[in-house]
Protein backbone atom coordinates (compact mmCIF):
# COMPACT_ATOMS: atom_id res chain seq x y z
CA UNK A 1 0.00 0.00 0.00
CA UNK A 2 1.29 3.45 -0.89
CA UNK A 3 0.61 6.40 1.41
CA UNK A 4 0.26 10.03 0.40
CA UNK A 5 2.08 12.77 2.28
CA UNK A 6 -0.68 15.24 1.32
CA UNK A 7 -2.38 16.94 4.26
CA UNK A 8 -4.59 19.91 5.17
CA UNK A 9 -3.94 22.00 8.26
CA UNK A 10 -6.62 24.50 9.31
CA UNK A 11 -5.80 27.02 12.03
CA UNK A 12 -8.29 29.46 13.52
CA UNK A 13 -8.03 32.18 16.15
CA UNK A 14 -11.41 33.13 17.63
CA UNK A 15 -12.09 36.20 19.76
CA UNK A 16 -15.11 37.37 21.72
CA UNK A 17 -16.19 33.93 22.92
CA UNK A 18 -18.19 33.57 26.15
CA UNK A 19 -15.60 32.85 28.86
CA UNK A 20 -17.84 30.25 30.54
CA UNK A 21 -17.59 28.08 27.39
CA UNK A 22 -13.82 28.50 27.20
CA UNK A 23 -13.29 27.40 30.80
CA UNK A 24 -15.53 24.30 30.66
CA UNK A 25 -13.14 21.48 29.78
CA UNK A 26 -15.85 18.78 29.82
CA UNK A 27 -18.09 20.74 27.44
CA UNK A 28 -15.20 21.52 25.09
CA UNK A 29 -14.01 17.91 25.16
CA UNK A 30 -17.46 16.77 24.00
CA UNK A 31 -17.56 19.44 21.27
CA UNK A 32 -14.10 18.47 20.01
CA UNK A 33 -14.88 14.75 19.83
CA UNK A 34 -18.20 15.46 18.09
CA UNK A 35 -16.41 17.75 15.62
CA UNK A 36 -13.86 15.07 14.79
CA UNK A 37 -16.58 12.46 14.29
CA UNK A 38 -18.65 14.88 12.18
CA UNK A 39 -15.67 15.29 9.83
CA UNK A 40 -15.40 11.52 9.42
CA UNK A 41 -12.14 11.25 11.35
CA UNK A 42 -11.28 8.27 13.55
CA UNK A 43 -10.71 9.30 17.19
CA UNK A 44 -7.88 7.37 18.85
CA UNK A 45 -7.67 9.20 22.19
CA UNK A 46 -8.39 12.47 23.93
CA UNK A 47 -6.21 14.24 26.48
CA UNK A 48 -6.95 17.48 28.25
CA UNK A 49 -5.48 19.84 30.80
CA UNK A 50 -7.44 22.34 32.91
CA UNK A 51 -5.31 25.29 33.99
CA UNK A 52 -5.54 27.28 37.22
CA UNK A 53 -7.06 29.82 37.47
CA UNK A 54 -8.62 29.38 34.01
CA UNK A 55 -8.24 27.95 30.55
CA UNK A 56 -7.67 24.53 29.11
CA UNK A 57 -6.03 22.59 26.32
CA UNK A 58 -7.62 19.62 24.60
CA UNK A 59 -5.98 17.33 22.07
CA UNK A 60 -8.01 14.83 20.08
CA UNK A 61 -5.59 12.36 18.55
CA UNK A 62 -6.94 11.09 15.25
CA UNK A 63 -5.91 8.21 13.06
CA UNK A 64 -5.60 10.95 10.42
CA UNK A 65 -3.60 13.31 12.77
CA UNK A 66 -5.13 15.71 15.35
CA UNK A 67 -7.66 18.35 16.42
CA UNK A 68 -6.81 20.74 19.27
CA UNK A 69 -8.02 23.79 21.17
CA UNK A 70 -6.21 26.06 23.63
CA UNK A 71 -8.35 28.57 25.52
CA UNK A 72 -7.82 31.86 27.31
CA UNK A 73 -11.21 32.61 28.93
CA UNK A 74 -10.01 35.88 30.48
CA UNK A 75 -9.38 37.16 26.94
CA UNK A 76 -12.38 35.49 25.25
CA UNK A 77 -9.81 33.82 22.96
CA UNK A 78 -9.23 30.30 21.67
CA UNK A 79 -6.74 28.84 19.20
CA UNK A 80 -8.21 25.92 17.25
CA UNK A 81 -6.10 23.62 15.11
CA UNK A 82 -7.00 20.71 12.84
CA UNK A 83 -4.62 18.67 10.72
CA UNK A 84 -5.48 15.60 8.68
CA UNK A 85 -3.36 13.51 6.37
CA UNK A 86 -4.77 12.35 3.05
CA UNK A 87 -7.84 13.59 1.23
CA UNK A 88 -10.61 11.56 2.92
CA UNK A 89 -11.09 13.78 6.00
CA UNK A 90 -11.32 17.58 5.74
CA UNK A 91 -10.19 19.24 9.00
CA UNK A 92 -12.13 22.39 8.09
CA UNK A 93 -15.38 20.50 8.73
CA UNK A 94 -14.29 19.76 12.30
CA UNK A 95 -12.93 23.25 12.94
CA UNK A 96 -16.06 24.90 11.49
CA UNK A 97 -18.23 22.77 13.79
CA UNK A 98 -16.34 24.03 16.85
CA UNK A 99 -16.51 27.65 15.66
CA UNK A 100 -20.27 27.37 14.99
CA UNK A 101 -20.84 26.33 18.60
CA UNK A 102 -18.50 28.91 20.17
CA UNK A 103 -20.02 31.79 18.15
CA UNK A 104 -17.02 34.15 18.25
CA UNK A 105 -17.35 37.85 17.50
CA UNK A 106 -14.13 37.75 15.42
CA UNK A 107 -12.34 34.93 13.65
CA UNK A 108 -9.11 34.64 11.67
CA UNK A 109 -8.41 31.47 9.69
CA UNK A 110 -5.87 29.95 7.33
CA UNK A 111 -5.58 26.54 5.75
CA UNK A 112 -2.19 25.14 4.85
CA UNK A 113 -1.67 22.46 2.22
CA UNK A 114 1.20 20.32 3.44
CA UNK A 115 3.22 17.41 2.13
CA UNK A 116 3.20 18.53 -1.51
CA UNK A 117 6.60 20.26 -1.57
CA UNK A 118 6.16 23.95 -0.62
CA UNK A 119 3.52 24.69 2.04
CA UNK A 120 0.64 26.46 0.28
CA UNK A 121 -1.43 28.90 2.33
CA UNK A 122 -5.12 29.30 1.55
CA UNK A 123 -7.43 31.92 3.03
Amino acid sequence: MQYSTYGRHTVVDVWGVDSSFLDNVDYLRLIMVNAAEKSGASVLSVIHKKFDPSGCSILVLLSESHLSIHTYPEEGFAAIDGYTCGKRVDPKIAVDHVVDILKPKKMYTKTLIRGSNEIDVLD
